[in-house]
């Protein structure tokens, strides 16, 4: 996991290296700056080392082309045997898109399975993607007649450029053909077509699902896991914990924040100790919320209320378990692939209604809970892995009918959170990991869980000294304030921030 910058037809190396400084906290393992030779190319690199940790520095330069990579790789063990392992010159998984890109095949990026950004530059042309839902994230400025690429927005924070613009997910630039949209996201199913068996399906969701965390727990270093105690982050560490038992590794830590007492707390120690995780968590209260307020901001890049409240509890999180760890499991992804937030109980009687919206969600999270949590945790310096959003895992997940993902249910009933009930065919399929009353547990948002809600209340009545509760409108005003004390173009960032309100995926930049 690292950041980078690629400066293309804008031969800097002055510049590049005063804009990867900006987002150094990505990879606090290395730093490096390369120019392409003879040609007005310049690339920098900070580096996070988890695969390959001895012999992967980046910039990659062979052969007169130059790449620079954010992400994993997970199948790059297959790519190499498949490609030939006497040409790769690392044990980096980055060093499989160069030869890949090589290999002439048409479709050659549809071959790689895992989160990653890249810029690839040639002696004549320059590729940038990203992989399919945006895990990873890839910026591009226009520079006169050039191009700079970039991580993270706030690199470009005080340099002269004309717009900033975020690649899309599962898209392509080719300075040579043009921009291509490599990947599109599978339709979600509504309802089940006859014979289709809930059981059998259920059954294969579990296998498809432990296929999904052995594959993102592939690592050189140790990889922890977030807990909440909630359905998702559970379900990943009890899986993540049978994968290291089976191999005769372990245990796995966990991590889990919250104000004292809270529900995530609880919820998680027991998880925890029904799994037999090594388990570490911390308390944290309004006034750690204050005081961090802006380095969340900061990181966020962005003021949107919600987003800011979520990002509170992942910081204090990323932070715990950066102390153990260089990467963490994480749950995001559940909700949207399987229905778990609240307004989706509106849609229970239109499953048509539901798997549209479940699709559509889906196209949104680059610009939402992925930036939280990519920004947050590379704040400090720790990747964040999302095995709910492996590529096999969505296609399966989206050919379950909408209808066996949230369904009426007899609230008194055992397999039931409610008189309705979200996630519920994931919960059947994970039933036997968990005691049973955290399995069929009602679904409580990360901030309200944690206990950030109250804490916040108090932190912003101190920092607005206000003596009763703080509008949204004046907690929106407060956020934005500080962000614009913390760069030097905010309506920049503003400008290309994620929010919750951007539900579309946006359109190729020009």
């Amino acid at each position: 996991m690292c950041g980078f910058v690629c400066l293309w037809n804008v031969g800097d190396e002055a510049l590049a290296t005063s804009m990867i400084a900006r987002i150094a906290h990505r990879g606090p393992d290395a730093v490096q700056v390369s120019r392409l030779p003879n040609r007005p190319v310049v690339m920098a690199h900070c580096r996070l080392a988890i695969i390959g940790p001895n012999d992967g520095a980046q910039p990659i330069y062979q052969t007169d082309d130059l790449l620079v990579v954010n992400g994993e790789i997970y199948n790059h063990a297959d790519l190499r045997a498949i490609l030939g392992p006497s040409i790769f010159e690392t044990a980096s998984d980055s060093e499989t898109i160069l030869h890949l890109f090589r290999s002439g095949q048409s479709r050659w990026i549809s071959k790689l399975d895992g989160m990653f950004a890249f810029v690839l530059a040639t002696k004549d042309r320059i590729i940038a993607a990203r992989d399919p839902l945006g895990i990873k994230p890839l910026y591009v400025a226009h520079m006169g007649n050039g191009r700079a690429f970039s991580s993270e927005l706030k690199a470009f924070d005080g340099v002269e450029v004309d717009k900033i613009e975020a690649i899309p997910p599962g898209s392509l630039y080719d300075s040579r053909d043009g921009w291509r949209q490599w990947y599109r996201k599978p339709h979600g199913a509504a309802t089940p077509e006859p014979g289709a068996d809930i059981e059998r399906t259920s059954q294969e969701l579990r296998l498809v699902l432990e296929e999904a965390v052995a594959k993102w727990m592939v690592a050189d270093v140790e990889v922890g896991s977030f807990l909440s105690g909630g359905l998702d982050s559970s379900i990943i560490a009890a899986i993540a914990q049978k994968i290291l038992t089976d191999a005769g590794k372990g245990p796995l830590k966990t991590f889990s924040v919250g104000t004292e007492g809270s529900p995530d707390l609880v919820a998680a120690r027991r998880v925890a100790d029904h799994i037999g995780a090594a388990h570490h968590e911390y308390a944290f209260t309004a006034q750690d919320v204050a005081d961090n307020l802006p380095h969340v901001i900061y990181h966020l890049e962005s003021a949107d209320v919600d987003l800011v409240r979520s990002a509170i509890p992942t910081l204090f999180a990323a932070r715990l378990a950066r102390r153990e760890v260089k990467a963490v499991l994480t749950g995001e992804g559940a909700d949207e692939l399987f229905a778990g937030y609240a307004y989706h109980h509106g849609y229970v009687d239109d499953p048509r209604a539901l798997a549209d919206e479940l699709t559509r969600s889906l196209g949104t999270m680059h610009n939402i809970n992925l930036q939280r949590v990519d920004r947050v945790t590379m704040a400090e310096s720790l990747e964040a892995r999302t095995p709910f959003l492996d590529r096999d895992l969505i296609n399966f997940a989206q050919s379950i009918p909408a209808a066996w993902k949230l369904c009426r249910t007899n609230a008194s009933a055992a397999e039931a959170t409610g008189a309705t009930t979200e996630k519920w065919i994931l919960r059947k399929a994970c039933a036997d990991l968990l005691p049973a009353d955290l399995v069929w547990r009602k679904k409580a948002q990360f901030d309200e869980g944690s206990g950030t809600v109250d804490a916040l209340k108090v932190a912003l009545q101190k920092l607005t000294g206000i003596a009763g509760p703080v509008s949204r409108t004046e907690e929106a005003a407060l956020y934005e304030a500080i962000l614009r004390k913390a760069f030097r173009n905010p309506d920049r960032i503003l400008q290309s921030a994620g929010k919750w309100e951007a539900d579309r995926v946006e359109a190729l930049p020009a």
